[in-house]
């Protein structure tokens, strides 16, 4: 993942910044109804880029990747539409408890931008992804760099036109979503309404994205390492943050961690994961990684 990408990381201010203000209040609506979900996983199972992963002789890498992990975050739906039958595949490889988290396709976001040669291409893309059934977390939308608050009626209608049977995230990188206090709270609102999270990106390069702002009961984060020492401490801080949103009425928490170099991301959420269990008193799988009784990544 090359979004945010940057030469120096040591140099960046990877504070996680204040919460919004409503952030609390949107969280107070759950707080004391039921237990918190957690899912923690890389953003793709290929053994190229995840070497430190895969003991020698892996004849199926989904198989093996979610008997350590409980989720996936589904980023090969990104470049086309699978047929419904290799959904079948994923879902019967994959044991009960595990969750699939996939992009939606491109060419909704960003080939047709949500214009209303979009929506032919988001009905197939539904009615095939319907097929991981109860194994099938939330959806998530990601638009385009340049895709700025001009196009917010296209965001309205898509938002309207949404089956509300699937569970949706969105994600805005355009900066004039959250620069502009009345687009944002526009923004917001029709996220909250509408029962859509708000994806949070923590990546070097677009700190100015870091809205901290939560929308519903659920914290659908990507968390991008940058293959460098500061990724264990922005790691340790985000336990912190997860373990207050929790106490405020947090129920969901789908934590994605990617790498501008993917092949150490099994190593951050083995970290991650274990100081997770510690602080919310969970009780993840710790994945194994070929490190174990070996060298750590620095």
């Amino acid at each position: 993942m090359k979004f945010g990408k940057v030469e120096q990381p040591e140099l960046i201010d990877f504070t996680i910044p204040n919460d919004h203000p409503d952030t609390e209040v949107a969280l107070s609506k759950y707080k004391g109804k039921g237990e918190t979900n957690i899912y923690v996983g890389c953003a793709k199972w290929n053994r190229q880029d995840l070497k430190s992963f895969y003991p020698r002789g892996t004849k199926d890498e989904l198989a093996y990747y979610s008997s350590q992990f409980n989720c996936i975050e589904l980023n090969a739906t990104f470049y086309r539409i699978f047929p419904a039958e290799q959904y079948k595949k994923w879902y019967d490889k994959t044991p009960s408890d595990f969750k699939f988290f996939p992009k939606i396709v491109q060419n909704v976001s960003h080939l047709r931008r949500l214009n209303d040669e979009a929506y032919p291409v988001l009905d197939e893309y539904l009615n095939v992804t319907a097929n991981l059934k109860d194994k099938l977390g939330t959806i998530f939308l990601q638009m385009h760099n340049n895709f700025g608050p001009k196009n917010w009626d296209r965001v309205v209608r898509f938002v309207e036109y949404w089956p509300k049977e699937f569970r949706l995230s969105m994600e805005f990188r355009h900066t004039d979503w959250f620069n502009d206090a009345k687009v944002a709270q526009e923004l917001y609102h029709l996220l909250e309404e509408n029962n859509i999270s708000n994806t949070l990106v923590d990546t070097a390069g677009r700190r100015d994205i870091m809205h901290m702002r939560l929308t519903n009961d659920e914290a659908f984060i990507r968390y991008v390492g940058a293959n460098h020492p500061t990724d264990y401490t922005r790691l340790d801080d985000w336990v912190q943050k997860l373990a207050d949103w929790k106490e405020k009425g947090l129920k969901n928490i789908h934590f994605f961690v990617h790498q501008n170099m993917e092949l150490e991301s099994p190593l951050l959420s083995v970290r991650f994961i274990e100081k997770l269990n510690k602080k919310l008193g969970s009780n993840l799988k710790i994945p194994k990684t070929l490190y174990d009784s070996g060298p750590t990544l620095f």
